[in-house]
């Protein structure tokens, strides 16, 4: 009796961190965020529904070329709970990726969401590596309308190979996925790590480490 209880009392258990693993879910039609709040919650507090108007749930141009003209060539337009507040406890997001010519959107991970993307115009070349020990990875040539899946925490990448431009819709199973950028996060950290720790770590020479913090 006493080994039942322990195993329904784990699986309960479990069952709670699997719920509270990701965003939390509604509990109402709608928890619009009340960003002048000072109450610290995760997420953000609800707005009074009596206030909630049709512009909580609204943004206005998607359509819009992001400006593309820097070192990497891309340009992410990210629509989550910052630019609708309608979206606070929803558990979705999107954003437009722009990619000029040999454009890229570095190495990057979303720690909170998995990420579905398509492409609306042009091609591109996108993959990800899988967590250690394996690394594996797995890659795709994608073209308009083709749709490719990145899962949630995975090191990931897009690259436009093409002498024209492209454009990417993604989806991401939250209202504020996050994103953590492999290079900038490394190498252009504040205060930076210690250029012993990253020779090591990459086995180069100092000398190199430094030269890549500077770009940062």
């Amino acid at each position: 009796m006493a080994l039942r209880a322990f195993f329904l009392a784990a699986f309960l258990a479990l069952s709670c961190f699997d719920a509270l693993a990701s965003d939390p879910g509604l509990l109402q039609d709608f928890c619009v965020a009340d960003k002048s709040s000072t109450v610290r919650v995760n997420g953000f507090p609800c707005k009074n529904a009596n206030d909630v108007v049709a512009e909580d749930f609204f943004f206005k141009g998607l359509h819009l070329a992001g400006n593309t003209t820097n070192k990497q060539g891309s340009n992410v337009t990210a629509v989550n709970v910052a630019q609708i507040a309608g979206l606070n406890t929803m558990g979705i997001s999107l954003v437009r990726i722009d990619y000029a010519p040999y454009g890229l959107n570095p190495p990057h991970t979303h720690p909170r969401a998995t990420e579905i993307l398509t492409v609306l115009e042009g091609q591109l070349y996108v993959g990800f590596v899988t967590s250690n020990p394996g690394n594996k990875l797995f890659t795709k040539v994608l073209g308009k309308g083709d749709v490719f899946v990145f899962p949630q925490g995975l090191i990931h990448f897009q690259f436009n190979y093409g002498t024209s431009k492209a454009v990417a819709i993604a989806g991401l199973s939250s209202q504020n996925p996050g994103v953590i950028t492999v290079a900038n996060t490394v190498f252009g950290s504040k205060p930076s790590i210690s250029d012993d720790i990253l020779a090591k770590a990459f086995q180069v020479d100092k000398n190199i480490v430094d030269r890549i913090q500077a770009q940062f």
